[in-house]
This record gives structure tokens, C-alpha cells and sequence, in this order.
């Protein structure tokens, strides 16, 4: 099996040579750690997982590389800009139209110093005519190149489509307090803001159908969630975002794309089940924090209508290997169910050394993966032998 066959099988309980082997990436810093412990200079990190991918023989569920996609987003984005240098951090204007200030050489969340979205008069001058321009070419992929990936019965990964931020992106663009304010002082303006994203995610994908497109998932981000709970109540969630994700996800699987995930950090619990009523149907990445989210209780609670994607605790990963492997040992029967692909449940950070993430590695290729067509993984600087399982 492909990476794509084996990704299909296992989120339809389907029969599969084994399970997906897989992470979400890592904290840029992690990687410069690792780098003085082993990992080879040319091995990068952070958001862009191609060279660590190859290196720890990774199969690929979150996108396909290089493969076609449509920009359900702010279109053009603002100019990126430094604004002020502050010696080790930078105050900068980014693409998203929010004035940040943040380090220079660590990838910690930027501190929000000022938003352009700030009222009705700033959302129409500023956002609205970049999320209403729907014939904007740089919006879609070149449709014959696109055509030859969604036709091709033997495409080595996953086929995944943007399914865009209802929330999220609002959240960034103003603010959280901001935005918190928004839904009760105009909450006509909130509803516009959201229905006017729904409107670009819909007809951006129908155009794409149209064309011809064939998606194995989509994959939609929100993190609206914090270590109580959701930061938009369930009763707005149910009035103003359940009709928008329900039109997305009701297009979708009209056009065949019938796994749907929102990748949500924080205390989700009173969410999922209105993302199932809406039909977004994968959690993702499970994150288990101090409230201890357990994909294993997700399963029990919601049985196989709810999909899984994460949810290994990035912190027993700095910790013994008898942790580790006893961690892995307790996923092992959610996997082998199906529909669930376990990966840590946020980038891994910089205090987890390489020996234990190797370890890690190694582990969940022989419980996991059963040794059965497994990627090649890279060799360690100095090393004249193959880091294997």
C-alpha cells in the first residue's frame, strides 16, 4: 500500500498492510537541539516537515506535497513588513494585517500589539473585499495539473483540500478580546464575518468540483479552545457556526470527501459534539494538556463515528522509555481498531532529546507499523549505520 491507499483504509476501518506512521512536526528549536546531539545540519524543521519527513521515515496524511489546493483565505495577504528592531525580536506586519512582535530566533507564539480589523468600517475597507474576490486566478490551482493528480488511481498521498477557519482566523485578525466583545456588542457583524467566510470556502471548493476534483479529506483549523474550554460558547457555536461548517461539509461529501477534520488545540470536549452535528468528523491533533484528553475515551464515548488524529502526549516523550513504550502499548488497540492515527499531540518540543524520540520512533514502527513496508530512516551524523526499527 501507498501512503494514500494505506491513510484510506484506515479512516474507513478498512483492511490495510498496517497503520500510518506519522507526526505533526517539531518546534524549530527542537531540531537545533537535535542537531548537537546527531541530527544531520541538512535536516530541517518547523512547519516545514519535507526534510524531517524523509529523515525519520515518515508517511504522509496531513497534505500532499506540490499538489493542488484552493486559497479559501485572505486573498491578496497584506504586505509582510519589520516595523521595529528590537535587538532580539522584531515588531512585524503580518500577511494576516496584525501587528506582532516577536523573537527572532525562536518560534514561540508572537505577542499581539495591534490589529487593523478593529470595527464594521476597518472589516469592509480592509478584509471584506479580500475574501469576496472569488475570480482571482491565484485563488485555484492550474486546473490540467490538478486534473492529472485527482485522476491519478495511484497517488502516493493523501488528497487533501484547505477547508479554511470560521473562527480562528477571526480570533487572529482581531483579537481575542476583541472578538470575544464582537459577538456580544454587534453580533450582526459577526455573523456577516463568518457567513462571508463561508461563502468563499463553499464556492471556492464548487469551482474546484467542477473542475474535477477528487479529495480524500479536508482539513480545517480553528484553535478556539484553551485549557478550560471552547473561547466561543456552544450556544454560538450551535447559532453562528453550525449552518456554515454543515454547508462546507454537506459540498464535500456531495463531491465524494467524507473525511473532514478541524485541527483545534485545547479543551475541546464541549465542541466535538457539534462539529459532528455540522458533519466535520476527525479531531485533530488531541491535544491531551493538563485536562488530559484521551483519544481512547473520545472512541468509547463517540464509538467510530468520531475520527482521530494526534493524540500522544508530547511530554512523556522527555521522560523514561519505559514511559514511552508503556504510552504506546496503551494506543496500540485504538489503532489497530482504525480510524485513528496516533502521532504526538502537538509539534514536539525542544526538551525532548533525540535518543527518546528515536526510541519513540522506533517503538511505534514495530508496534504500529509491524515492520511491514516501512520508509527508510536517515543516518545520524557520525554514525555509519541506518537509525532503524
Amino acid at each position: 500500500m501507498n501512503d494514500r491507499q494505506r491513510f484510506i483504509a484506515t479512516m474507513h476501518y478498512q483492511p490495510r498492510d498496517r497503520a500510518p506512521i506519522c507526526d505533526f512536526g517539531f518546534w524549530p528549536e527542537t531540531i537545533d537541539v537535535w542537531h548537537a546531539q546527531g541530527l544531520p545540519a541538512e535536516v530541517g524543521g518547523g512547519h516545514d516537515t519535507t526534510s524531517t519527513d524523509k529523515f525519520f521515515g515518515m508517511d504522509q496524511y496531513y497534505h500532499y506535497h506540490g499538489g493542488p489546493d484552493v486559497n479559501c483565505g485572505l486573498y491578496p495577504g497584506f504586505e509582510t513588513r519589520v516595523l521595529e528592531d528590537r535587538g532580539t525580536q522584531e515588531v512585524v506586519q503580518q500577511g494576516d494585517g496584525v501587528r506582532v512582535l516577536r523573537d527572532k530566533y525562536s518560534g514561540s507564539i508572537p505577542m499581539h500589539l495591534g490589529h487593523l480589523l478593529v470595527d464594521r468600517a476597518s472589516w469592509r475597507e480592509h478584509y471584506l473585499p479580500r475574501l469576496t474576490n472569488y475570480d482571482e486566478p491565484g485563488r485555484y490551482p492550474e486546473w490540467e495539473n490538478a486534473r492529472a493528480v485527482w485522476n491519478d488511481a495511484n497517488c502516493p498521498a493523501p488528497r487533501v483540500v484547505s477547508g479554511g477557519s470560521l473562527y480562528g482566523w477571526l480570533r487572529n485578525w482581531m483579537g481575542v478580546d476583541n472578538l470575544s466583545y464582537l459577538v456580544y456588542d454587534d453580533p450582526a457583524l459577526f455573523e456577516e464575518m463568518v457567513t462571508t467566510i463561508g461563502d468563499l470556502i463553499v464556492e471556492t471548493h464548487r469551482r474546484a468540483l467542477a473542475q474535477g476534483a477528487r479529495w480524500d479529506a479536508c482539513g480545517m483549523w480553528e484553535d478556539m479552545c484553551y485549557n478550560g474550554g471552547p473561547l466561543l460558547g456552544p450556544a454560538h457555536f450551535r447559532r453562528y457556526l453550525v449552518p456554515q461548517y454543515r454547508r462546507i461539509t454537506e459540498q464535500l461529501r456531495r463531491g465524494g470527501c467524507d473525511v473532514i477534520w478541524v485541527d483545534c488545540d485545547g479543551k475541546i470536549d464541549e465542541l466535538i459534539p457539534l462539529w459532528l452535528e455540522a458533519g466535520v468528523n476527525c479531531m485533530f491533533p488531541i491535544e491531551v494538556g493538563v485536562w488530559r484528553a484521551d483519544a481512547v475515551a473520545y472512541r468509547r464515548q463517540y464509538g467510530k463515528d468520531l475520527l482521530l488524529m494526534g493524540g500522544f502526549d508530547k511530554h512523556i516523550l522527555a521522560r523514561s522509555k519505559r514511559e514511552i513504550e508503556a504510552e504506546v502499548q496503551r494506543l496500540t488497540p485504538l489503532v489497530e481498531e482504525g480510524g485513528f492515527i496516533g502521532f504526538c499531540d502537538h509539534r514536539v518540543p525542544p526538551d525532548v532529546p533525540l535518543e527518546n524520540y528515536l526510541f519513540y520512533l522506533e517503538t511505534v514502527r514495530r508496534r504500529w507499523g509491524r515492520g511491514i513496508n516501512l520508509k527508510p530512516m536517515g543516518r545520524l551524523a557520525g554514525s555509519c549505520h541506518t537509525h532503524a526499527a
